[in-house]
């Protein structure tokens, strides 16, 4: 079987190819793209075939759904998808294959099970009804993670928006937020008061003195003892290690 992967996020990317190639045999990951308009690109180019697509449901330039809306999808579909249970009813609904961030293997070979022995096709349309449908409930229900924080400088008073932060830490009695360009300012918040304003999706406490953006991890490093080194951008000025009690949680909140 021929195999498309539409993932933006870089790890998840390589999570699932390793799992694909663990698993399966007879499935080839023929191609990796990382938005909808290349999506789009790669299914009309004459010769590109592909038998099962595992795809994200936020991409890059937009909802994965606007692909269907554009292309007539004939492979097998699994949506691979951090929703909430609102959005595995309506992927139910339209009877298509789902993986609910973070999937272990069991759960994998589940729908690749599946969808090889369905021989039903799926309506977009029943799809995209039933979201609507439960879009509201799924909002109402959403925590509001905080937009932003405010620390000083002498006598000024900055803003920073959640989004620029690459990662919290914390250097003896002092804590600091560092911002995507390398900025570093001083700030008076505890680290549990923090994480519990972040969105877990995005921001994870590798140990007692980091809390880090996903957005900012370049790359991952095994070392001695069963440990983690992230490596960062901007880069820490010490090593950013992930406690040997975290690490099962951290691949886990990578997938």
């Amino acid at each position: 079987m021929k195999a498309l992967i539409v993932e933006d996020e870089i790890l998840a990317q390589q999570t699932l190819k390793r799992a694909l190639t663990r698993n399966f045999t007879d499935i080839e990951v023929v191609a990796v793209i990382e938005s909808v308009k290349g999506t789009l690109e790669w299914l009309r180019t004459p010769g590109n075939t592909a038998d099962i697509i595992f795809m994200d449901v936020e991409l890059q330039d937009g909802s994965c759904f606007e692909i269907f809306k554009h292309e007539t999808i004939t492979a097998k579909v699994i949506m691979t998808t951090a929703y909430d249970k609102y959005a595995v009813k309506a992927f139910e609904a339209g009877s298509i294959d789902y993986l609910l961030k973070p999937f272990d293997d069991e759960a994998l070979l589940r729908a690749v099970s599946r969808c090889r022995a369905s021989s039903d096709s799926f309506d977009i349309n029943a799809i995209l009804s039933t979201m609507q449908r439960f879009a509201h409930d799924r909002d109402s229900t959403r925590k509001t993670y905080r937009r932003r924080f405010i620390v000083r400088l002498g006598q000024k008073i900055i803003p920073i928006e959640t989004s620029d932060v690459a990662y919290f830490y914390v250097e003896g009695k002092s804590k600091y937020i560092v911002k995507n360009d390398g900025t570093k300012y001083y700030f008076d918040h505890q680290m549990e008061s923090i994480l519990d304003e972040l969105d877990p999706q995005v921001f994870f406490r590798i140990s007692r003195n980091y809390i880090i953006s996903s957005f900012a991890i370049k790359g991952i490093e095994r070392i001695y003892g069963g440990r983690l080194k992230i490596l960062m951008d901007p880069p820490p000025e010490t090593d950013m290690i992930v406690a040997r009690s975290r690490v099962n949680d951290f691949m886990a909140w990578l997938a």
